[in-house]
């Protein structure tokens, strides 16, 4: 295992230890699957507590870096980071800067805009026809006239997270993946009162036909024109709050 022992310095240890084994594993000194010395060896070789370790190693499981297995060959592995782990740890941190106010609608509208029409060129490219399918179904569960807001949004959810696995690219998946599941939720939440269904099924159904035909030109221009017509909803439901908040508390 190739490590340097000598680098740490004495604040903040436990995170210093964790971003030391860190870049190991992300420039290829250590392997997947290669078992990390035992809590006592490593404080012995970075000179610190074995308290100070066990925080490190706790550190690097929450980020999938490493994971433990019992038994007596058991011990700390490093481990291939799960995509899917990797998303929910970014749709977390992202969903909450969105709840702290980090991104204004019109960012979240704007990053919509510019990623989703990159899918739909590579989505038209890369389509499966249960990929098809897949939109098909939301469409026609979105066009249900006993269906609840809540349904509603989650559908629409699924509209689009079944048109960036349609893109059947890894990279994107990961990365879109944010977008999806943190920006669309929240912009459902200031649009879904006063959105028209029909509208919003319809635009689903055009860019889903485009993407089925495989003209990736004409799903992108379908796509900017759906969000576009969300923003002015999304600037409209935000001028509404901003309003409201400001209005004087009646006696």
């Amino acid at each position: 295992m190739e490590l340097n022992y000598d680098t740490i310095v004495r604040s903040g240890l436990a995170r210093q230890v964790a971003e030391t084994i860190r870049a190991a594993i992300m420039d290829g000194r250590l392997r997947i699957d290669e078992r990390l010395p035992n809590e006592e060896e490593m404080a012995r070789r970075f000179k610190v507590s074995r308290p100070t370790v066990r925080e490190a190693l706790k550190r690097l499981a929450a980020q999938n870096l490493i994971s433990s297995r019992r038994g007596p060959a058991g011990g700390n592995f490093v481990t291939r980071p799960d995509i899917d782990a990797v998303s929910r740890t970014l749709t977390g941190a992202t969903t909450l800067l969105v709840g702290l106010g980090a991104f204004g609608g019109d960012e979240m509208v704007s990053a919509r805009i510019e990623t989703e029409i990159v899918c739909c060129r590579m989505a038209a490219a890369n389509r499966s026809e249960a990929d098809i399918d897949a939109m098909a179904a939301e469409i026609a569960l979105q066009r249900q006239e006993d269906l609840s807001d809540e349904e509603f949004c989650a559908s629409d959810v699924r509209f689009h997270r079944a048109l960036v696995t349609a893109t059947a690219n890894g990279p994107m998946q990961l990365m879109m993946h944010t977008v999806i599941e943190s920006f669309i939720p929240v912009t459902n939440l200031l649009t879904y009162r006063t959105r028209e269904r029909k509208r919003t099924s319809d635009a689903h159904e055009r860019i889903l036909r485009a993407v089925e035909q495989r003209d990736g030109d004409a799903a992108a221009a379908l796509m900017r024109r759906h969000l576009e017509g969300m923003h002015s909803e999304v600037t409209a439901a935000l001028e509404r709050r901003a309003a409201r908040a400001n209005r004087p508390a009646t006696a």
